[in-house]
């Protein structure tokens, strides 16, 4: 049975949060939330030199971005520490207000698509318990 639970790992704690990786927190969890498709990566100047590495499993950093000038929502998809999209706008808002109450989540690829000049990457977004 799957329940969308996924092993907490020190390396993707660490990527979620540098200082969590010198104390791993016990009982720590995944909690799968939403299926997405990024938004926006056709506006991310370096997608390119990224896209290779975007394969099924990798992880992504999620960062509240409150200071957006189109969405005051937004939080923004990285990998490494370039910005490759966004969590689509209608489906921040509960995320956005859990990650300003302190919450921390992440997103793990599924799949990539080109389609024309569009790389299409798909998603899982979970939050760390």
């Amino acid at each position: 049975m799957n329940t969308g639970i996924v092993q907490l790992t020190p390396e993707l704690l660490a990527l979620i949060n540098p200082d969590y990786a010198s104390s791993l927190m016990p009982f720590s969890r995944e909690i799968f939330l939403l299926d997405i498709t990024v938004a926006g990566t056709t506006y991310c100047d370096r997608i390119n030199e990224v896209e290779s590495q975007l394969t099924e499993g990798t992880v992504l950093r999620m960062v509240r971005q409150p200071q957006n000038e189109h969405d005051e929502l937004a939080i923004g998809i990285y990998f490494n520490n370039v910005r490759i999209g966004w969590v689509p706008q209608h489906l921040n808002a509960v995320i956005s207000r859990l990650m300003d109450a302190g919450k921390a989540f992440f997103c793990r690829i599924t799949s990539t698509e080109n389609i024309r000049s569009w790389l299409k990457i798909d998603a899982k977004i979970y939050m760390v318990e």
